[in-house]
């Protein structure tokens, strides 16, 4: 069964899509949302997130995908002009829950919720990342479909409640994203969304989600601001019986 998402003010988009399956739904929600914001905020101006904090995290990551690098520095070379803060291509990541800071989790909590996860009985399974919306603060791929992002998050999320963990946002609040560039100030949002407009009849990238990697994350700001991590564990998923590729989305 999967939870159900409700809407949150602090989300984006604040609403989830009307059908978290339908590829077609969940782009175009995307999308619409972000054309309605009027101005884009600097991403980095986040508190608590000055440079040498650090947390833990559960992330997917994408070491091998050079499907996903190549159309990520296509759509980067494209938008270069934004003069945002592109992603590196060893940076792609998509985040799923924050289990809590260096200082708040313990060795031993850490070591238990990673063992509840290689418990959890969710599915490897495909998704894709389809060019292209943003947010207030970014420039990102939709993912489609929604329904095993859902799911994972919230088997996550009841590992860390187990572990007794600080956790993040609650699963109602999960919007999965992947990003490829940062808003690194307040701008109109309208040439951002024109720019990205351009982008939106290139093919999605097929993505094969088997691992979730639980990781130490902090920010840099050299030689220019990023997120880097290190991965403590990866934790597989369940194999999966063959089943087909989700449809390809038709411009």
């Amino acid at each position: 069964m999967t939870p159900e998402l409700d809407v949150f003010p602090d989300a984006f988009p604040h609403s989830p899509p009307p059908d978290l399956d339908s590829t077609d739904l969940v782009v175009d929600h995307d999308w619409r949302a972000f054309t309605a914001v009027e101005r884009m905020t600097d991403h980095w101006a986040r508190p608590g997130w000055h440079e040498g904090v650090r947390a833990y995290y559960w992330m997917l990551t994408f070491p091998d995908a050079d499907a996903l690098v190549s159309r990520a520095r296509q759509c980067q070379d494209a938008l270069a002009h934004l003069e945002m803060d592109c992603v590196p291509e060893d940076g792609l990541h998509v985040t799923l829950t924050r289990i809590g800071s260096t200082d708040l989790v313990s060795d031993n909590q850490l070591e238990a919720v990673a063992a509840l996860a290689a418990r959890m009985p969710v599915t490897a399974f495909r998704a894709a990342a389809h060019p292209m919306a943003g947010s207030r603060g970014a420039v990102r791929f939709s993912l489609a479909p929604w329904t095993p992002l859902i799911r994972l998050h919230a088997a996550l999320s009841e590992a860390g409640r187990r572990a007794g963990v600080p956790g993040g946002k609650p699963t109602a609040a999960f919007r999965p994203h992947l990003g490829v560039q940062y808003s690194n100030r307040e701008r109109p949002a309208a040439p951002v969304i024109e720019s990205v407009a351009r982008l939106r009849t290139l093919d999605p990238v097929p993505l094969d989600i088997d691992s979730v990697e639980l990781v130490e994350l902090w920010r840099t700001n050299r030689p220019a601001p990023a997120y880097r991590w290190r991965v403590v564990r990866s934790v597989p998923l369940r194999p999966r019986s063959s089943t087909p590729s989700p449809a390809r989305r038709q411009h």
